[in-house]
């Protein structure tokens, strides 16, 4: 069970997590122990309010299939249980991410002073500049 919100919950049952083994250099374990965690979710198919369900699939990640599935490989730790753990923790940032509303911009405008001193900054490059340049002694 993953807790979204206080109203909001997905049932562990439709969270598929399965222990594959991990990529990289090679250990004492690595060939024997399937430490490393695929979790899929399908985001159609699940529970969540349609709100939390089209804010993630509008998202453009990776992590999100063409068909809504939300698939994740944990394998940063050495244990599975802490994998397990991560991976369950990447998937609700996720879902909390993408349920969040951006806060909306408002149009403003460089104020007076700000013009004159992006203005006189300008200037004062601009001589510089100008005394680089070659003296024309004619």
């Amino acid at each position: 069970m993953l807790k979204i919100s206080e109203k909001v919950i997905i049932p562990s049952r439709e969270i598929d997590i399965n222990a594959v083994r991990s990529q990289g250099a090679g250990g004492q374990n690595v060939n024997k122990v399937a430490t490393a965690i695929h979790l899929r979710f399908d985001i159609k198919a699940s529970s969540l309010p349609d709100f939390y369900q089209e804010k993630l699939l509008k998202l453009r990640d990776s992590r999100i299939s063409k068909d809504g599935v939300v698939i994740i490989k944990a394998q940063n730790f050495r244990t599975q249980e802490q994998n397990k753990e991560d991976a369950l923790k990447r998937l609700l940032d996720l879902i909390k991410n993408a349920s969040l509303t951006k806060k909306r911009r408002f149009i403003t405008k460089p104020t007076k002073g700000a013009k004159k001193k992006r203005m006189d900054r300008k200037a004062k490059r601009g001589q510089l500049k100008a005394l680089r340049r070659k003296v024309d002694y004619d």
